[in-house]
C-alpha cells in the first residue's frame, strides 16, 4: 500500500481541530460515555498452510510499505469479528455510514490508517446491482460529501495525479489510489460523511464528518478475494491522522482497546473493540494486574504500533539472543509491530532460530513422520489430553513480561497434530510481527497520549 505522505503539524492540527470536532460526540466525551463495537468472527476454518500463505502475503504488503517510507525519507465500543479460521487473520467490525445510516462490514485493521469502503453511484433499482451491505451507496446519503482536491485534507491521502487538480472547479473531487505489493487498488473519492454509533449508555450518537476512502474501483486478492472473506472495506486503526482510531481518539480519550477471544471456542465468544476509556467496566488501564510497554515511534513508519522486546525465555530459560536483533535503528529498520491483520507470528531468523532449537531441546512428544507443509516443528500429542508443551515469554521495554498461553502458538493443524505458530523472516525484512493469535486472551489498550500499550489477561472474557 502506498504510504501517506507526510504532512505539517499544524494541517494536522487544524484537521483535528475542524473537521473533527464539529459532532455531538462532545456530549458523549463530557459524560464519559465510550464506544464498543462487536468484532466478527467468521467461518469456514481455512487450511493451517492457506493461514500461511495469507500471512505472508500480508507481510510482504506491510513489508513494501515500510520501504516506501524509507525510500522516502467519551468511548465507543464496537463488536469485532474474527476472520482467522477464514485464514485471513483478520477481524471484522461493523460501520454504518451516511444519512440514513447503511451497515458496512470492515475489516479491522492496526496495521493500516485509511478507513475505506466499496461505493457505488447508483441511484435506482440498486438492490438490483448489489446485495444488503456489501456496497455504500454515496447518493442515497444526504450528508455524504467529497473533499475538494485542493482541500488541505486531500493532502493527506495517496492521490493517482495530484498534478490534475483544478482549483477553480466546485466539482473536483479529491481522488485517492492505495496500491497493494500484489498489484491490488483500491481508489475513488476521498470523502466524508456521518456515522451512527451506539455509547455505552445506549445511546445513539450521530458523528459527523468522518473522512473516508469511497473506493469505486476495487481490484486484486488483497481486498476482494479469499482473504478479504466478505468485507467490504477496511477500518485503518493505524496512528496516522486519517485513521478511525485517530479522528474519534480525540472524542473518547485518544484510546482504543480490544479483546480477541479464541476464535476455536464452542460457541464462538465475542470479542470487541472498546474506543475510549471504557468506562468501569472495559477499562483496562484501571486492572491492578494490568502491565505496560511503551509504544514507540518510527519516524519512517508511522502508521505502526512499534513495541520493544528485551529477550525471549522458553520454560523460564533466557536465549543468548543478541539486544541488536530487537532493536528499531536509526534508518527505521528493526523493531516489533502489533498487527490485528496478522494470524501468526514473525520473528527474525537469528531470534527464530534459537527459539525452535530450544523448543526442540525440551519438547518430549513425539513427532510426526510427515509435517504440515509451511511449518518447521509439529508434534504428534495422540492421547495426550493436556500435552506438556514447552512454554514461550517476552521480555517487554519496561520490563514488563508478556507470556500468552501454548494454545497462542501452537495451532491444530490436523487431528493431533500440534504444530509451532512462529515463522521466520529474513534481515531484508527488517521488523517483527506479533499477530492476532498471539494476542488472543490478552485485552490490549493502546493510549495515544501516554505512547502505552497496556494488556492483561483478565478481563478479556468480558461479555
Amino acid at each position: 500500500m502506498v504510504a501517506l505522505s507526510p504532512i505539517p503539524l499544524i494541517i494536522f492540527l487544524l484537521f483535528l481541530s475542524t473537521d473533527l470536532s464539529n459532532t455531538q460526540a462532545a456530549t458523549a466525551t463530557a459524560a464519559k460515555e465510550y464506544l464498543k463495537l462487536p468484532l466478527l468472527h467468521k467461518t469456514p476454518l481455512p487450511s493451517p498452510t492457506q493461514t500461511i500463505l495469507f500471512d505472508i502475503h500480508r507481510f510482504s504488503h506491510i513489508h513494501r510499505r515500510h520501504q516506501h517510507h524509507q525510500n522516502k525519507k467519551g468511548t465507543i465500543k464496537s463488536p469485532v469479528v474474527s476472520g482467522a479460521p477464514s485464514g485471513s487473520g483478520q477481524y471484522f467490525v461493523e460501520l454504518r455510514l451516511g444519512s440514513p445510516p447503511q451497515p458496512i462490514l470492515l475489516v479491522a485493521d492496526t496495521g493500516s490508517d485509511l478507513l475505506w469502503v466499496t461505493c457505488s453511484a447508483c441511484r435506482h433499482n440498486c438492490s438490483y446491482f448489489h446485495s444488503p451491505g456489501s456496497t455504500f451507496l454515496a447518493r442515497h446519503s444526504s450528508s455524504f460529501f467529497p473533499y475538494h482536491c485542493f482541500d488541505s485534507t486531500c493532502r493527506l491521502v495517496p492521490r493517482p495525479d495530484p498534478k490534475h487538480c483544478n482549483r477553480t472547479r466546485l466539482h473536483s473531487p479529491c481522488r485517492y489510489q492505495y496500491l497493494y505489493s500484489d498489484g491490488s487498488t483500491t481508489s475513488g473519492f476521498f470523502s466524508k460523511d456521518t456515522t451512527t454509533l451506539n455509547t455505552s449508555s445506549g445511546r445513539e450518537v450521530k458523528l459527523e464528518n468522518l473522512s473516508f476512502g469511497c473506493g469505486f474501483q476495487i481490484s486484486g486478492p488483497s481486498v476482494s478475494g479469499a482473504s478479504f472473506n466478505g468485507a467490504h472495506g477496511v477500518m485503518g486503526l493505524g496512528r496516522g491522522p486519517i485513521s478511525f482510531a485517530s479522528q474519534l481518539g480525540r472524542r473518547f480519550g485518544n484510546k482504543f482497546s480490544y479483546c480477541l477471544m479464541d476464535y476455536t471456542l464452542s460457541p464462538p465468544a465475542t470479542s470487541y473493540l472498546i474506543i475510549g476509556d471504557g468506562g468501569d467496566e472495559h477499562n483496562i488501564s484501571r486492572n491492578p494486574k494490568m502491565r505496560f510497554t511503551p509504544l514507540l515511534i518510527n519516524p519512517l513508519s508511522p502508521t505502526f504500533y512499534y513495541i520493544g522486546i528485551k529477550s525471549v525465555k522458553v520454560n523460564n530459560f533466557k536465549l543468548r539472543i543478541d539486544p541488536s536483533v530487537w532493536s528499531l535503528d536509526e534508518l527505521g529498520n528493526g523493531g516489533t509491530i502489533m498487527d490485528s491483520g496478522t494470524t501468526l507470528t514473525f520473528l527474525p531468523e537469528t531470534a527464530y532460530v534459537k527459539i525452535l532449537t530450544a523448543i526442540k531441546r525440551r519438547v518430549r512428544l513425539p513427532i510426526p513422520a510427515v509435517l504440515t507443509p509451511g511449518f518447521d516443528l509439529c508434534l504428534n500429542v495422540t492421547g495426550e489430553t493436556r500435552p506438556k508443551l514447552p512454554r514461550l515469554s517476552f521480555e517487554l521495554a519496561g520490563g514488563s513480561p508478556f507470556e500468552p498461553p501454548p494454545r497462542n502458538y501452537y495451532i491444530d493443524t490436523e487431528e493431533a497434530i500440534k504444530c509451532l505458530a512462529i515463522k521466520p523472516v529474513g534481515n531484508e525484512m527488517g521488523f517483527s510481527v506479533i499477530g492476532n493469535l498471539m494476542q488472543q486472551g490478552f485485552s490490549f489498550e493502546f493510549d495515544r497520549d501516554k505512547s502505552r500499550l497496556g494488556f492483561s489477561r483478565h478481563g478479556c472474557a468480558l461479555p
